[in-house]
């Protein structure tokens, strides 16, 4: 196992975004269409904001409703905004920090996704899975 690999060799690069100005109910579209559990709130390129699947849930029922169905009841999601929602207080590594750096981040926090930032640019978004994948191919 490499000891210094950059965190850029296995974080997602083409991470999917929203705005503070989306609906809930977009926010919880793309959990369901792409798959995922964590979406980098931005303003431009800059990150504001994490919002995760998690946070939903907290506020509706968004697991209760079939995946492949598209008509979501929105009243509950009409009562909030993304930036209501969001974790504000991020936590955030450079493209250059090691894989074992995130790694003890995210052994020590509650969280499960941290944004790739480099000079206030968001370039992407690693996570406990990716972690684990990436200790899966090194056996």
């Amino acid at each position: 196992m490499k000891k210094r690999t950059p965190i850029s060799a296995i974080m997602t690069k083409n991470v999917i975004t929203l705005n503070h100005k989306d609906s809930l109910e977009t926010a919880e579209h793309l959990f369901k269409l792409h798959k995922i559990r964590h979406i980098p709130v931005v303003s431009g390129d800059a990150i504001s904001g994490m919002l995760s699947y998690t946070d939903l849930l907290r506020i509706s029922f968004a697991d209760a409703v079939d995946e492949e169905e598209h008509e979501v009841d929105t009243v509950v999601y009409n009562m909030f905004t993304i930036e209501q929602v969001m974790a504000k207080n991020l936590v955030s590594v450079p493209s250059t920090a090691t894989i074992k750096e995130v790694a003890e981040i995210l052994a020590k926090k509650e969280f499960h996704a941290i944004p790739v930032v480099d000079d206030t640019k968001l370039v992407g978004i690693v996570t406990t899975t990716d972690l684990i994948n990436y200790l899966l191919e090194q056996f």
